[in-house]
């Protein structure tokens, strides 16, 4: 035998027969196994064994002396109780880790955002195929904010609430918008009691609409909920616009 590895490395040479180290503790071994004569002759003699000592490793009483004993002279008896004690081992942590990542997966799936999915919905050509809705921030947002205006413009129909909550910075708000078409860009403006005007928002309008009773999808039937920040404090702000990119007033909300 050959250079001044410790037992230990020695006796992987069953685990590296059977094929169950990872690719780091092969490589280690491999270049142990170039060096040791006494390691390269026990892998000549263990090449095969590896169904027997699975098969083995399964049983009632794993590792045991009868076990050992009943294998063979070559190896000894001592180190084939090693090999199959190291089979079930090892197969115990990979059941483990099986199930931490099952634990794991299930976790993110309790844990992670809730979704609803949509009885009918599609695309905007109004297809029946399903549509996975997912509550946006925006909408829980809106849903915790108490203090709210409403309004619905007589000419276009729109109807529009902002909620809204005092911060340290200003006012934070969300936009609930219903019954508007599209294609089209919006705003959604503050204006001021002193005149000034601030934008909180901008988006488009996709050629479904948001909010319409009639509607022929899913989507064109939700309100959009849309949220931004002014640095007017609440008591400071007139009301609110909600403006086309083409300067059109779609509906104007008292705050």
């Amino acid at each position: 035998m050959q250079g001044s590895t410790g037992p230990n490395e020695h006796e992987t040479v069953g685990a590296y027969a059977l094929g169950i180290l990872d690719d780091a503790e092969a490589t280690a071994f491999e270049a142990h196994l170039a060096t040791c004569e006494w390691c390269a002759q026990q892998l000549d003699e263990l090449a095969g064994m590896e169904p027997m000592l699975a098969a083995l490793a399964d049983l009632p009483g794993t590792g045991t002396p009868s076990i050992g004993e009943s294998l063979s002279a070559k190896p000894s008896p001592r180190l084939a109780e090693k090999l199959v004690d190291e089979v079930a081992e090892r197969r115990a942590q990979k059941r483990r880790r099986s199930m931490y990542m099952v634990a794991a997966a299930a976790a993110l799936i309790v844990g992670g955002p809730l979704v609803s999915v949509a009885a009918t919905g599609g695309d905007e050509s109004g297809g029946g195929n399903p549509t996975v809705l997912a509550a946006s921030p925006a909408q829980e947002a809106f849903k915790k904010m108490p203090d709210r205006v409403t309004a619905t413009d007589p000419k276009t129909d729109v109807s529009a609430t902002v909620a809204m909550q005092e911060k340290a910075w200003g006012t934070d708000a969300v936009l609930e918008l219903k019954n508007v078409k599209g294609p089209e860009k919006c705003s959604l403006i503050a204006v001021g009691k002193n005149g000034e005007r601030e934008t909180l928002s901008n988006w488009s309008v996709p050629n479904w609409g948001y909010g319409l009773p009639n509607a022929t999808s899913e989507q064109g039937k939700n309100p959009l909920y849309i949220q931004g920040g002014a640095a007017f404090s609440p008591n400071e702000i007139d009301h609110f616009e909600v403006m086309t990119f083409d300067g059109e007033l779609l509906v104007e909300i008292d705050a």
